[in-house]
């Protein structure tokens, strides 16, 4: 059955918004742990069945279950207009399933305060899947920000080294981005002189009556920036791996490998298709930017790393460069190949994470120098570890390999120059990412984790870790082994794109 009696993506969005004000308005803890479990549990039930009959359903303008719900804002032209087309489905699959996994990893964690943490988490949650479900512009922002201010309450509150400053760093920066963005969708808004922020109705005009290409050229530069800051475009990427650091596990898996997407996700579904003069126009200088210092500069530093969790912050910031050339590239190829990533960079980060906290709780540390022969006390997490390294990398098997190896196509066409320095940073990644596992795992027991361990022995992973854990390495394979299942409703989403050429400068 493909039809519901109700608005699946309305559900998958109110449900954890739902407890967390029941949490708030004081349901008794035992009642807000058990109730956690279907909060985080029904959005990704709705996601799988929208995955499902995705190409079954009715579709309007290439989106499948659309509906409209009045705000009461209609003479500004916003509505809540929720559906999902071929780009914004595997993302809200992607949302959902990191989604339960943050929330069952929390649940277990036994964190101080855990209503408040899981409360903060669902608002979180709840803000995720209305950015990927939104077809009008102002929600799609409104969501952002919605899912965004947790993520400073929670470093500051249960972060780790440095969170105060972490905390502020991350509210600059991201605020700076938020508002340069919003200044770019206004002028969006004004220029276009649609009088909707309708994304459907948006392309139609602009369709019909494009901008001029200096007003495209500026909005698209507005964007970039605005997006790229959040998103951790270089030279403005220092509060990635800093926030990530201090975050605690479920707020790093969920910004990480969700709410880090939305400004690669505005840039795909309103800059590209609205703004295509402007993309030729930013093309190369966003592709340097982000081959020269994302890949390269930050792959380099990510080597320099010792601390396992600022490691993987840094290596997340280095794989949104690939995203970055794949755009730059401005062919459909390029395009589906950063959603596929953005799918397999956001579970495979999560997964990364919740296991680099399991390493410190068995070591009492993220510095690599102070592990080793972990995998002799822990063979379940060590090998859980080393796949999730697999798949960070882009081993075959894996979804990330099929974003990457779309990406590379599609920059060869571009520049062959740019290309081959992107495939340097593959190098990178699996030189700091198999000697960081090396090391933590299959080194010699240093000093310090032979001390750890006499006071405290570690334990493999419980069930209540393992079962986060498989969650995203089972869907990292699934797609890996079947990208089919992701690839054609993007493809048939981009098909009507027309291919933007340029000369190369």
């Amino acid at each position: 059955m493909s039809e519901l009696p109700f608005d699946p993506l309305l559900v998958a969005i109110v449900t954890p918004l739902a407890l967390a004000l029941l949490i708030a308005l004081g349901l008794p803890k035992r009642w807000s742990v058990r109730l956690a479990y279907v909060a985080f549990g029904v959005p990704l039930l709705l996601a799988l069945h929208t995955w499902w009959h995705f190409s079954a359903v009715e579709q309007a303008d290439g989106y499948a279950f659309l509906r409209t719900y009045d705000t009461g804002l209609t003479g500004l032209g916003i509505s809540l207009k929720l559906g999902l087309n071929g780009i914004s489905m595997p993302l809200f699959l992607m949302a959902a399933i990191v989604g339960l996994a943050a929330g069952l990893y929390a649940i277990q964690s036994g964190a101080e305060r855990l209503k408040i943490y899981l409360m903060l988490l669902l608002i979180m949650q709840g803000g995720l899947l209305g950015v990927f479900a939104s077809v009008d512009v102002f929600f799609f922002y409104f969501f952002h920000e919605l899912a965004l201010i947790p993520t400073f309450i929670m470093v500051g509150i249960w972060g780790g080294r440095d969170r105060n400053y972490a905390a502020m760093k991350l509210t600059i920066y991201l605020t700076i981005g938020a508002m340069i963005s919003l200044v770019g969708l206004i002028a969006l808004y004004v220029k276009s002189g649609a009088g909707s922020f309708d994304l459907i109705v948006l392309k139609r005009h602009l369709a019909a009556n494009p901008l001029e290409v200096t007003w495209q050229n500026n909005i698209f530069g507005l964007l970039i920036f605005g997006f790229g800051v959040l998103v951790s475009l270089w030279p403005f990427h220092t509060w990635a791996p800093l926030g990530y650091g201090a975050a605690p596990s479920s707020a790093a898996m969920l910004h990480a490998g969700v709410l880090k997407k939305f400004g690669l996700y505005g840039l795909i579904q309103v800059a590209l298709p609205l703004l295509p003069a402007g993309l030729g126009h930013w093309a190369h200088p966003l592709a340097w930017l982000a081959v020269i210092g994302n890949v390269l500069i930050v792959g380099l530093v990510t080597m320099a790393q010792r601390d396992l969790k600022q490691m993987i912050g840094y290596s997340s910031v280095m794989h949104m460069g690939y995203a970055f050339l794949g755009i730059a590239a401005g062919s459909a190829v390029g395009i589906g190949g950063v959603v596929l990533m953005m799918v397999a960079h956001g579970l495979s980060v999560a997964l990364l994470f919740l296991l680099a906290t399991s390493v410190h709780h068995r070591t009492h540390t993220f510095a690599m120098d102070e592990m080793g022969g972990l995998a002799l006390r822990a063979p379940v997490l060590a090998a859980l570890f080393v796949a999730g390294t697999f798949a960070s990398i882009g081993l075959p098997g894996f979804a990330n390999f099929w974003g990457e190896l779309a990406i590379f196509v599609a920059l060869w066409s571009f520049s062959p120059v740019i290309t081959v320095l992107a495939i340097a940073g593959v190098v990178i990644s699996a030189i700091y990412g198999l000697r960081a596992a090396a090391r933590v795992f299959f080194g010699q027991p240093t000093d310090h984790f032979n001390e750890v361990a006499t006071r405290h022995p570690p334990a493999d992973l419980r069930w209540a870790e393992r079962i986060p854990a498989l969650l995203l390495l089972a869907a990292l394979f699934g797609i890996g082994l079947w990208p089919k299942s992701l690839s054609e409703p993007i493809n048939e989403a981009l098909a009507p794109a027309p291919q933007i050429a340029r000369q190369s400068r």
